[in-house]
């Protein structure tokens, strides 16, 4: 059953978005569905800044279906643009895919190994599936299938007609363009992905003047399938139009009222699928609201189609922090499925639902996923006691569900950190992880992985992808014997106190308490003392302590947090490696 807001009086950017588009749709095309729209291009893996190109409109589309209003959300799969150049890294592609660039992309084959029949099919497969496991509902439109059946051929021929004033348009910027900026290429780790680049605005194409004047319309060449043609003459009486092919030579003239092998140029194309789809909201990115660029032009442009330009922020860049190795294989950018490997779909979803369009923000693939893992269940406990303020309760509302009903989650969410250091100590042995997970709550003990998933999942392959080998947790197999014998009588009585204390406090919250509890303990204080009783100096002997107990267990200095390092090592094997 639809899930219908008890309120529409909340502080969050999605619902004041909603409100204009509503009101919006209902001036320009009262009582039909609302339409929504992003752009998608397949032209090689679809990173997480391209997901915000989508997550906008989701998110305010969701809250007008909440509402019980009809709405559409399309996705325009920009897989009839030209495949621009061979993206780095991309397994099974080498230079010799440099052959296809300007063939349209679902002319172009798909990386070796794939089952799907093309280049855009394979990428598009990938960004499909993220998105139902995100919970996105829409309408995916092929412009291949559109331009191809000659869904547009009367808007291609209207753009002809009205050539010159498309081109007075566009001529009004052409002299504005402001000198290219040379700028130092950043490592994945620190660099902003830039959402807008899918949807054709990496080329900003306006089309050509040539001899034969401007034309907003390129054919895909009769001979070789490439875009770098030329248009040499149009009638507009006929439709008769001549090309030449810069690539291969070849010429031809086609009646372009009965032609579908070609397109309306990205600046002109854009707008027309505005007024085509009748599109209300659509975001767009930076790039796109500076003198000149499609955005803007496609402001005026749109006039021409008998549209209107959609209302939609401006959305700022998706950073990432800590991106390994692991994606340097599909061209160095992180992507709503490895996102979704390492995070739950409504962690995801929370990032780009809590951060309002024109704010940047990062997605953590290294240490701070565990932050905000531990920020996300405390807004759940929050959520739960009434304690959050409004605008949060909006952004966890919308991450957990949509309009259709609430995404499946972990049924017993435990602590991200936790489950990460599990997963690093057992080394992918599911029965010791069910051993140690089902000691951490004793009253209440795990039955079943099942019941941690798919958290532990998650949290294990983020151990497995992204964190170093050599920041792996590998227990000794044998006592410290020379560090042991080394030992003064105060750190021996402290290890005593801890083997003499782990059988009555077995649990996670029980050993928490006895490693902070001995140092307090061999100073003279109880071991339940608050910080407010206790001088400077004991934090100083906790951390001693603490580095005492890493090396005897695993060699180092830091390393997982000692109570669940000490349950997943187990009491015999913790006895022995402390001496006893």
């Amino acid at each position: 059953m639809p899930i219908v807001a008890q309120s529409t009086e909340t502080t969050d950017w999605v619902s004041r978005f909603a409100d204009d588009v509503i009101e919006e749709s209902e001036r320009r095309a009262p009582g039909k569905p609302v339409v929504v729209a992003s752009g998608l291009s397949p032209s090689g893996p679809i990173h997480l800044g391209n997901l915000r190109e989508v997550m906008t409109p989701h998110l305010v589309a969701d809250e007008i279906r909440r509402r019980g209003r009809e709405v559409r959300h399309l996705i325009s799969w920009d897989d009839y643009d030209r495949y621009r150049k061979v993206p780095a890294g991309v397994a099974g592609v080498d230079e010799t895919w440099a052959e296809h660039i300007g063939k349209p992309l679902t002319s172009v084959p798909a990386p070796a190994g794939s089952a799907h029949p093309n280049w855009a099919e394979h990428f598009k497969a990938a960004m499909t599936e993220a998105l139902g496991e995100l919970g996105i509902v829409f309408d995916g439109i092929s412009q291949t299938a559109q331009y191809t059946s000659g869904v547009y051929r009367e808007q291609i021929l209207h753009a002809m007609r009205h050539r010159g004033d498309i081109d007075a348009i566009l001529d009004q910027y052409r002299t504005k363009k402001a000198p290219a900026k040379k700028q130092q290429q950043k490592p994945v780790d620190e660099a902003e992905l830039e959402a807008a680049e899918g949807s054709g605005a990496a080329a900003e194409d306006d089309g050509g003047s040539g001899s034969a004047g401007y034309f907003p319309y390129k054919p895909y060449c009769g001979n070789c399938a490439k875009d770098l043609t030329t248009v040499t003459a149009y009638d507009d009486d006929s439709t008769e139009l001549t090309y030449v092919c810069g690539a291969c030579g070849f010429s031809e003239t086609v009646r372009l009222n009965e032609f579908n092998r070609g397109k309306l140029v990205w600046k002109v194309d854009w707008p027309m699928r505005w007024a085509y789809e009748g599109v209300i909201f659509e975001p767009s990115g930076v790039d796109h609201s500076s003198p000149g660029s499609s955005f803007q032009v496609g402001g005026q442009i749109v006039g021409i189609f008998g549209g209107r330009q959609p209302i939609g922020p401006m959305y700022a860049f998706v950073g990432i922090s800590g991106m390994a190795k692991m994606s340097s294989s599909k061209g160095g950018v992180p992507t709503p499925a490895d996102a979704l490997k390492i995070m739950e779909p409504q962690l995801l979803r929370w990032l780009y639902a809590r951060r309002r369009p024109n704010q940047s923000f990062k997605i953590a693939f290294d240490q701070e996923i565990q932050r905000l893992y531990d920020e996300w269940d405390k807004l759940d406990a929050k959520i739960a006691d009434g304690s959050a303020l409004p605008a949060d309760v909006a952004a966890h509302a919308r991450a957990v569900r949509t309009a259709e009903g609430e995404l499946p989650r972990t049924p017993r969410p435990l602590p991200y950190r936790t489950l990460a250091s599990i997963a690093d100590i057992t080394a992918g042995n599911q029965d010791q992880a069910l051993r140690i997970l089902s000691e951490l709550e004793p009253d209440s003990p795990l039955a079943s992985l099942d019941e941690a998933r798919p958290r532990f999942d998650r949290a294990e392959a983020w151990i497995n992808t992204q964190v170093p080998a050599d920041q792996r947790t590998v227990v000794r197999q044998e006592p410290d014997t020379e560090l042991l014998k080394s030992l003064d009588e105060a750190s021996q009585e402290s290890l005593r106190l801890l083997r003499d204390g782990l059988a009555d406090h077995w649990s996670l919250d029980g050993l928490t308490h006895l490693v902070y509890g001995v140092p307090k303990v061999q100073a003279g204080f109880s071991a339940d003392a608050g910080p407010k009783e206790l001088p400077p100096e004991i934090k100083t002997a906790q951390r001693t302590f603490f580095a005492l107990l890493y090396h005897l267990l695993v060699g180092r200095d830091t390393g997982p947090r000692l109570p669940t390092l000490l349950l997943a090592v187990g009491q015999e094997r913790v006895r022995a490696l402390l001496g006893e």
